[in-house]
C-alpha cells in the first residue's frame, strides 16, 4: 500500500524492497501494499495558510469517494510558511490517490504539485496500479506530521506517518480485495522533499519512506 519512493539516504537503502508493491515501491510482487491515504471531499486549504499561497481559485479540486478514506490528523502549524508546506503536501497525496481511483495517471491535479522530476516519479507510482487495474479503498490515517522550511524559503520537507491497516486494494473487474500480507508492519514512515515555484506553488520534488520507521 505504500507508495514508490526514491530511498537515497542511507536511512532507506532498504526499504525499495518493503514498499508496497502496487504502489510500485518494490519489484512487481504482490499488490496488496499499494495504498497510501486520501480524504473525501474536495480541498479546502485552512485560511492560515501564507500570503504567498497562491489563490484558491486557481487550484485544482480534488474530490474522493466515501469508498476511500484519507483522515488528516493535526495537520496543523501555527506558523503560516509551515502550514503553506503542509496544505500542498496534504493535497499532493489526495492527487495522487484520487488520480488511481479516477484510473487518471495523467491527473492535471498531481501536475500541478509535482516538480517535474517528481511527476515522473508520482505517475510511476499511480500507474503501479492503474497498469493492473487497480482502484484503492479503506482508510489510511495519516498522522505526526512535521514541516521544515529550508533557510532560503524555497525549499522544505515535510515528513509523516501512514496506518495501512485498514487501507486495500480492490480488482476494478474482479472485485478481488487484497491488504497487505500477514506479518508486515502496518505503519510507514515518509519524508517528502519540496521546492516553491515561480508562482508560489510549493511542489513535491521526491518522496522516501521507511516501513516501520514511524515513532511510538
Amino acid at each position: 500500500m505504500a507508495r514508490r519512493t526514491v530511498p537515497t539516504a542511507a536511512t532507506f537503502a532498504a526499504t525499495a524492497a518493503l514498499l508496497l508493491t502496487a504502489c510500485g515501491g518494490g519489484d512487481g510482487t504482490s499488490s496488496s501494499d499499494d495504498v497510501k491515504g486520501t480524504d473525501t471531499g474536495a480541498s479546502s486549504p485552512p485560511a492560515s495558510a501564507s500570503a504567498s499561497t497562491p489563490s484558491e481559485a486557481k487550484r485544482p479540486q480534488i474530490t474522493l469517494p466515501s469508498s476511500f478514506q484519507l483522515p488528516f490528523a493535526n495537520w496543523t502549524s501555527n506558523d503560516p510558511d509551515e502550514q503553506a508546506v503542509l496544505n500542498a503536501s496534504k493535497e499532493e497525496l489526495r492527487a495522487g490517490y484520487a488520480a488511481i481511483i479516477a484510473n487518471d495517471p495523467d491527473s492535471k491535479a498531481v501536475s500541478y504539485y509535482h516538480t517535474k522530476e517528481g511527476l515522473s516519479q508520482a505517475r510511476e507510482w499511480i500507474k503501479s496500479y492503474t497498469d493492473k487495474n487497480l482502484t484503492v479503498i479503506g482508510k489510511l490515517p495519516v498522522f505526526d506530521p512535521k514541516a521544515t522550511i529550508g533557510d532560503n524559503k524555497t525549499s522544505a520537507s515535510v515528513s509523516y506517518c501512514t496506518d495501512e491497516s485498514m487501507a486495500r486494494t480492490k480488482h476494478r473487474e474482479t472485485g478481488k480485495v487484497e491488504g497487505n500480507p500477514a506479518g508486515m508492519h502496518p505503519e510507514v514512515f515518509y519524508l517528502v522533499s519540496m521546492a516553491k515555484n515561480a508562482q508560489g506553488v510549493w511542489q513535491t520534488v521526491s518522496v522516501r519512506s521507511e516501513r516501520g520507521g514511524c515513532s511510538q
